[in-house]
């Protein structure tokens, strides 16, 4: 009888990987050509740093401390009301992916302490009466209901649902144009980016609920958005395409509300709201991007080309990696295009996991590129303490899935994908692609097809920008990748079909640009290189480590490595150090300084 349980057990815990039983009752206009399969097994760099988010962040967080502002109001800070919503963000993507018990039982008590919080009108912030509705309450209320809806989704936890709505009723009853109302836009901070960023929300609940009122709002925050009081999102962006044109420029809040553009966008079908925020999109890519994946300069947009990287600059604010990265996630599952996951795939690799020390789980609200990374560990204090997490807990959404019913790898790690695709002949059969490789350590990919019978259909494999020589092989085809497209591979695919993918990744060298023109950067794969004091003993200060240019190629040197430094990825390259020749070992900007050394990754030249 044990083993039938037992069996049981294992057969739910299958089925509850492809059930998403509390998904929304409306639809999109716009169907999402991006549909992530269900990954599991995920290993590699990002298994390992997913399983620190997990271990080492998330299950370390403290109830007590989340929901202090909501127990004895007024909160310690006023933007404390943001981080339950956050972590039950972060908890349920994780769960969704682990099935962790521990996870699972931390957030459904969260969410119970978090409920009884909630005030007889509807009200889920941390503020007194007579100090509501002045700075962060709206934005608190935001990130309220993008938790509860995430819970409700991999729960079913109908209060929680029922919680999110009387949240929002609230915030109907209370903003609007109709009179006797407040005006939204001054309820918060920076020309409205701030409160109008519940857009997000509002969209989202409105599909869960059909509840016209949420609908009706969200056409609200548009009319208020162009109003004098507001950030002037949707006129300024037709008129100037430039980013810092928009409100006060502050990148976590714009890009926030650009989140809720897009999903209104897909709610709607109204086709300029897509067109802006491309453009938008490219004018963040041109020129305020960095090359780690993450913009801001003490949290604005700043002027092109000006991408200062110290400490100092407060530059890369986490909050501002994590909605980039989901502002290219929502932009890839509307379009499919591939330079979408490019850009997540360099935010991740880069940017989000330099952001959490592996060690600790601590992780640092700004992470520069000149000197030590400043990591945190405290709760319920800091927004990118808890953005960063939630970063991390979308991994699983952007390895790949189908593209317009193709399914599509986008990056490459160990796992196991499934998914449920069409053949030619319009067949419905279930395909399972397993994948083993050392990357980003080399370039070799291996994968096993698994499928209920022999069919045509095809595989497409993204072929990224820094890849060279991509090939494809399975038995005595071979297939040849261009850069920035996807390979479509179509042919009868029959049950154990292995197929070997293998690139190479040549050391990049990346000139400085304005904010450094004497210096130069490195790049691997997706991964930029960095210096780590700690690692280079005698190094005094990086100052003094020149690049000459050299045709020699990285040299492993994971042996230089601690024992206690987990991923075990590192390269030496020849540099002058005090006008002498000598090896510099460097590791991934992701990796280094979890010991609180000088990191650098301009280096002058």
């Amino acid at each position: 009888m044990k083993k039938l349980f037992a069996l049981l057990a294992v057969v739910i815990a299958n089925l509850q990987l492809f059930a998403q039983p509390w998904q929304p009752i409306i639809s999109n206009k716009i169907a999402d050509k991006y549909i992530p399969a269900h990954y599991q097994d995920i290993g590699g760099l990002l298994g390992y740093r997913m399983n620190v988010n997990l271990e080492k962040r998330l299950l370390q967080i403290d109830s007590a401390t989340l929901l202090s502002g909501f127990r004895k109001r007024p909160g310690s800070q006023t933007w404390i009301g943001e981080h339950v919503g956050k972590f039950l963000f972060s908890a349920s993507k994780t769960y969704a992916y682990t099935h962790d018990a521990r996870i699972k039982h931390l957030m459904d008590d969260m969410v119970r302490k978090y409920i009884v919080c909630q005030m007889p009108d509807g009200y889920l912030g941390t503020y007194l009466l007579k100090d509501r509705w002045t700075e962060w309450d709206v934005w608190a209320h935001k990130y309220a209901i993008i938790g509860l809806l995430n819970y409700y989704s991999v729960t079913g936890y109908k209060p929680a649902l029922q919680t999110a709505e009387r949240a929002a009723d609230l915030i109907c009853r209370t903003f609007g144009d109709e009179p006797g109302k407040r005006d939204l836009m001054v309820a918060g901070e920076h020309n409205g980016l701030a409160p109008g960023s519940i857009l997000e929300s509002m969209v989202d609940l409105y599909r869960y609920t059909g509840n016209k009122r949420y609908l009706d709002f969200c056409n609200y925050i548009f009319r208020a958005f162009e109003q004098p009081t507001g950030p002037k999102i949707i006129s300024q962006l037709e008129k100037y395409g430039d980013v810092t044109k928009v409100g006060d420029a502050k990148a976590y809040e714009m890009l926030s509300c650009f989140l809720g553009i897009l999903k209104y966008y897909k709610l709607t079908g109204q086709e300029k709201y897509l067109t802006l925020l491309q453009t938008a999109w490219k004018d963040i890519t041109k020129n305020r991007l960095y090359i780690t994946g993450t913009s801001s300069d003490n949290e604005i947009f700043r002027e092109p080309g000006i991408l200062r990287a110290e400490n100092k600059d407060k530059m890369g604010e986490g909050c501002v990696t994590v909605t980039w990265i989901q502002f290219n996630l929502q932009l890839l599952q509307i379009t499919g295009e591939p330079k979408y996951a490019e850009e997540m795939e360099r935010s991740v690799y880069n940017h989000l996991l330099a952001a959490e020390n592996p060690q600790t789980g601590c992780v640092s609200y700004y992470t520069a590129l000149q000197g030590a990374k400043p990591y945190r560990c405290d709760q319920g204090f800091s927004c990118c303490l808890s953005s960063v997490p939630r970063g991390i807990s979308l991994i699983p959404e952007m390895m790949g899935g189908k593209i317009k019913g193709a399914f599509t790898v986008l990056m490459y790690e160990n796992g196991e994908a499934k998914a449920t695709i069409r053949t030619k002949d319009n067949a419905s059969i279930n395909v399972t692609l397993k994948s083993e490789t050392k990357f980003p350590l080399d370039g070799r990919v291996d994968f096993i097809i698994t499928t209920s019978r022999a069919a045509m259909f095809t595989i497409n494999f993204r072929v990224p920008e820094w890849a060279e020589n991509f090939t494809a092989k399975t038995g005595n085809e071979v297939f040849h990748g261009k850069k920035g497209q996807f390979l479509a591979i179509n042919r009868k695919w029959s049950p154990g079909d292995h197929l070997a993918i293998t690139f190479d990744m040549p050391l990049q060298v990346i000139p400085g640009g304005i904010s450094y023109p004497n210096s130069v950067a490195f790049k691997r794969g997706p991964q930029i290189l960095a210096v780590d004091q700690g690692l280079n003993p005698g190094l005094t200060t990086l100052s003094i480590v020149v690049y000459t240019k050299t045709n020699k190629p990285l040299i492993d040197a994971k042996a230089m490595l601690p024992s206690d430094w987990d991923w075990k990825e590192a390269y030496s390259i020849e540099m002058k150090v005090n006008n002498s020749l000598r090896k510099v070992v460097m590791v991934p900007f992701s990796e280094a300084g979890q010991k609180s050394a000088e990191i650098a990754v301009w280096v002058n030249k």
